[in-house]
């Protein structure tokens, strides 16, 4: 797991071709605003995220965010342990992003 500023998280995501934005907060968070392009797998399912993670395909880069960087950490922590290479995590979360949100 790698934990990237926002300028690092959205220069390398700029960059990469095989990424895919993961939001691992709840619904009702995802549905107030979300940065484009993102997916929402919840994080407190417990083992349904679990279950939902290891459908993903693990040759894919994966930009993790949550509302303050807590529960995407934790996230990519969980992701490494089942495989997946690349998952970077965004310091700071969605209240320090100065991007998009749709």
């Amino acid at each position: 797991m790698a934990d990237l500023t926002q300028e690092e998280w959205s220069e390398q995501l700029s960059l990469d071709d095989n990424a895919v934005i993961l939001d691992v907060r709840t619904e009702d968070e995802f549905d107030n605003g979300y940065i484009p392009n993102s997916i929402n797998i919840d994080i407190y399912e417990g083992q349904g995220f679990i279950s939902k993670i290891k459908e993903l395909d693990k040759s894919k880069s994966y930009y993790v965010y949550c509302r303050s960087g807590n529960r995407s950490g934790q996230a990519c922590a969980i992701m490494n342990q089942l495989g997946f290479e690349k998952a970077y995590n965004l310091v700071g979360g969605i209240i320090e992003w100065e991007g998009d949100i749709n």
